[in-house]
């Protein structure tokens, strides 16, 4: 299994902390960035083979830079994907195929948003794909309706099985939060091309989420635990004071 994680935006809501520099590699607390967090969690997964971070032009030295200081015990290899700004961005499903044409992907794929904060366990929803052998999605019950109009909303049955999904609904359906944690089966690198190629929308993850499920079960594993969306200097601000004297 390979992770792909997606650190190619831009942060203007973090302007001027995110200007020139990425919002992954903001510091929580001293000498620990938001993005090693996330690492951490990844290096428990021993199925993990390689981590693929993509990234755009702006931020790539400072990445690169990042990778070789941090020396992880898992080989991470630094993306460009050569934009230079919002108005060139490739989109995130775009970033997903840039880096599977790039590096011949064509493994089981862990795909993971680099700015977000959490500190549950990646193992139980890697068991939990097992179990189900297909396609499964990151997810948290949500009751502020207020946020989930922010967000990527879920609604599934009994089971888990995803039947409805919308982006930043205005009057959500579900009550399931989307946490930008994607696992896909390789068989979804093919897919993921036939749906670039009708013309569909490379942007959030979640539009090619709302084609995958219509065409095949999917899943949603519903995490505990702490789950941040680091995208404004009030969120920053929370999570730093929230994590200070944590481990």
């Amino acid at each position: 299994m390979k992770c792909i994680i997606l650190c190619a935006g831009y942060a203007t809501r973090l302007y001027p902390l995110t200007e020139n520099y990425p919002k992954a590699l903001l510091e929580i607390k001293e000498g620990k960035p938001l993005l090693n967090y996330t690492i951490d969690e990844i290096n428990k997964l021993e199925e993990i083979e390689e981590i693929y971070l993509i990234t755009n032009d702006r931020f790539y030295q400072a990445f690169k830079d990042w990778a070789d200081m941090l020396n992880n015990e898992k080989p991470i290899t630094i993306i460009n994907d050569y934009t230079i700004s919002n108005d060139d961005r490739l989109g995130a499903i775009g970033d997903i195929q840039y880096t599977i044409n790039s590096k011949n992907i064509f493994d089981d794929i862990l795909i993971v948003l680099g700015d977000n904060l959490f500190d549950f366990d990646l193992r139980k929803a890697i068991n939990f794909y097992y179990d189900k052998k297909a396609p499964v999605v990151g997810g948290q019950y949500e009751n502020n309706k207020d946020l989930l109009t922010r967000l990527g909303v879920i609604e599934s049955d009994v089971n888990g099985k995803i039947i409805g999904f919308e982006e930043k609904p205005p009057q959500p359906k579900g009550n399931i939060k989307s946490l930008g944690i994607y696992i896909y089966p390789k068989h979804i690198v093919s897919v993921l091309k036939q749906y670039l190629e009708e013309g569909n929308k490379p942007d959030a993850p979640g539009y090619f989420l709302s084609y995958l499920y219509q065409k095949e079960p999917v899943y949603v594993y519903p995490f505990e635990g702490n789950w941040f969306d680091v995208g404004t200097h009030e969120a920053l601000a929370e999570v730093r004071e929230l994590y200070k004297n944590k481990d």
